[in-house]
């Protein structure tokens, strides 16, 4: 793939994440957000901490697991990632810790279900 084609997906995905969490904000599930232009900035702002944590943790040589407990975890850093992001993104109000932990629900049953729907137009 070429290096426009990979901006293009990138733009694309961060565009499907921005409107993810644009939903999720409308919908009052832990985070408010205070418009599209929030969204996306939190989606990059939410990328990046992601990878610095996915990247620390790795360092570390500490892995998430499998089956629940993983699963466990994984909400768990989530939760955190949009903690931090809602401190640092002007527009973006995470409702505390459980706020965090049900919107970072919120998020993973919103993605699924914009993926689905994106699945069955292509």
């Amino acid at each position: 793939m070429n290096i426009i084609g990979s901006i293009i997906d990138i733009v694309f995905l961060t565009l499907i994440a921005a409107l993810v969490i644009w939903i999720v904000g409308k919908l009052g599930l832990g985070l408010t957000v205070s418009g599209f232009g929030a969204a996306f900035i939190a989606a990059i702002a939410i990328a990046v901490i992601s990878w610095i944590i996915t990247w620390l943790l790795n360092v570390l040589g500490i892995t998430t697991g499998g089956g629940i407990l993983g699963a466990l975890v994984n909400l768990v850093i989530s939760a955190i990632i949009l903690f931090v992001a809602g401190r640092w993104v002007k527009g973006l109000a995470v409702k505390g810790f459980l706020g965090a932990i049900i919107a970072a629900i919120a998020i993973a049953v919103v993605s699924w279900l914009v993926s689905w729907g994106l699945s069955l137009l292509m």
